[in-house]
C-alpha cells in the first residue's frame, strides 16, 4: 500500500504532462503539488516538506538542474527525480551531476513510473547506515556525505553512500546490478531497463579515484555484476 500521507511536489511546464501526472498521484493516494515555473518550484520546494521533487529540465525561469543543486545543498536527504527526454543522455548524466537520486525518460509508462516513485519513497529516510565507517585509506561520514583521504575530502551523494555501504556488506560475493536496484534503489522489481546503476558506479569511481588515484576499488565483474576490492591503508 502507498503511504497516504507522502507528498510529492512536480515541476513540469506542459500542462499535458503535469495534469496527467497529477491525476496518477492522486489516484494512487498522493498529496501532489504541481508548479509550472522552475523558479517557484524551487521557492515552494524550499518552504515545504516534500518526500519526492520530480524535476523536468527545461523549464521557465529556472532549469531543472539548477533547482536540483540549489534543494540538494540545503536539503541533502531530499530525494529527487529528474523527467528527462528519451535518449538524452547527456541530461541524464548532468541531473546525477546535480544531485538527483533517479531519472525518468519521456514518454514514460505509468507502470515503470510508479515502481520508481515507490522506490524513492521507500528510501526516504533510510539510510544504509549512519555510522561512520573506513575502507582502507577512505574515511566516509553517511550523516555528512562525506569520503576523506589523508586530509582531502569530496561530497558524495546518498545514493552512492548506500551504493558503497552495501557492497561493503556483502565483501565476499560479487552483487549484480539486479540486485543493487533491488537492495539499494528498492526497486519493487528488478527488471526494468534502466542505465541507473552503470551511471552511478561510473561517477562513484571518479571521485574515489581523485583520492587514490587508479587503484582498483569497485571491480567490474564482466557479466555478472561488481565487488569492492580490499584496499591497504597507505598509497
Amino acid at each position: 500500500m502507498n503511504n497516504p500521507k507522502a507528498r510529492i511536489l512536480i515541476v513540469e511546464d506542459d500542462p499535458a504532462i503535469r495534469r496527467g501526472l497529477l491525476d496518477v498521484f492522486v489516484f494512487n493516494g498522493y498529496d501532489v503539488v504541481g508548479i509550472e515555473d522552475g523558479g517557484e518550484g524551487l521557492a515552494k520546494g524550499r518552504a515545504e516538506r516534500f518526500d519526492l521533487i520530480m524535476l523536468d529540465v527545461m523549464l521557465p525561469t529556472m532549469d531543472g538542474f539548477a533547482i536540483c543543486r540549489a534543494i540538494r545543498q540545503e536539503k541533502p536527504a531530499q530525494a529527487i527525480m529528474m523527467l528527462t527526454a528519451k535518449g538524452a543522455e547527456d541530461d541524464i548524466v548532468d541531473g546525477f551531476s546535480a544531485g538527483a537520486d533517479d531519472y525518468v525518460s519521456k514518454p514514460f509508462s505509468l507502470r515503470e513510473l510508479m515502481v520508481r516513485v515507490e522506490a524513492l519513497l521507500r528510501r526516504v529516510g533510510k539510510a544504509a547506515g549512519d555510522d561512520n565507517f573506513t575502507i582502507g585509506p577512505l574515511a566516509f561520514d553517511p550523516i555528512r556525505l562525506k569520503v576523506s583521504c589523508d586530509g582531502k575530502g569530496i561530497e558524495l551523494t546518498r545514493r552512492e553512500i548506500d551504493i558503497i555501504s552495501y557492497l561493503r556488506r556483502n565483501p565476499d560475493r560479487i552483487i549484480s546490478k539486479q540486485e543493487l536496484l533491488t537492495e539499494v534503489w528498492h526497486y519493487a522489481v528488478s527488471d526494468i531497463e534502466t542505465r541507473t546503476v552503470d551511471i552511478h558506479i561510473l561517477k562513484l569511481r571518479k571521485k574515489i579515484d581523485s583520492l587514490i588515484g587508479d587503484r582498483p576499488f569497485i571491480v567490474t565483474v564482466r557479466g555478472e555484476g561488481y565487488r569492492l576490492e580490499a584496499l591497504d591503508e597507505t598509497i
